[in-house]
């Protein structure tokens, strides 16, 4: 926690280098959380650049007595996107996976290293798509805890809720998951 403090202060001193190396090492958490909520490569690029410029507005405002500088920033990093989703709310149209599912199956038709790796990424883009069925609530605590590898007490600090909601909210998300990978007939 006190290199956090550290290169907070750095940053707040005006230090470039500082905040280059703070957005070298979050970057990818920030990205992969925005990537996981929208499923989208380019509207999560824009969404970590709005993040970053939240932080550079905002870094003041962290503290390092009350968590790490990741936690902080994956609090803001959850705003941003729930702002986001409200905003996109009655834009946003979910193509039905089940019309994707003949074109997924076509392709695996031929055994190759190729298709192994495309294989590989149409799983990612089921899991993608699964996620995006899930409820907000569900999926960023899912996202939080298996795709961020965030602690149960961190994911609460950053949810603001208690933890036995946060491993409910994990249970309820992935058995959800499972459900629709099953009625997908990707898992078993």
């Amino acid at each position: 926690m006190e290199l956090d403090a550290l290169l907070v202060e750095r940053c707040l001193t005006g230090d470039p280098a500082a905040w280059e190396q703070l957005v070298r090492a979050q970057h990818r958490r920030v990205y992969i959380l925005c990537y996981r909520f929208t499923g989208r490569a380019e509207e999560a690029e824009d969404l970590t650049q709005d993040v970053f410029l939240r932080v550079f507005k905002t870094l003041k405002s962290f503290r390092a007595e009350e968590g790490h500088l990741g936690t902080w920033l994956t609090s803001l990093t959850r705003n941003l996107l729930i702002d986001h989703y409200r905003k996109t709310r009655k834009d946003r149209v979910l193509e039905p996976l089940e019309d994707q599912l003949p074109v997924l199956e076509e392709r695996r038709a031929v055994e190759s290293l190729a298709d192994s790796l495309t294989r590989g990424r149409e799983a990612g883009e089921l899991l993608q798509a699964a996620l995006a069925r899930l409820s907000p609530d569900l999926r960023e605590a899912v996202i939080l805890r298996d795709l961020q590898e965030m602690e149960y007490r961190e994911i609460a600090t950053v949810l603001n809720v208690p933890e036995g909601t946060v491993k409910s909210r994990i249970n309820r998300g992935r058995t959800e998951l499972g459900r629709l990978l099953r009625q997908w007939k990707v898992a078993p």
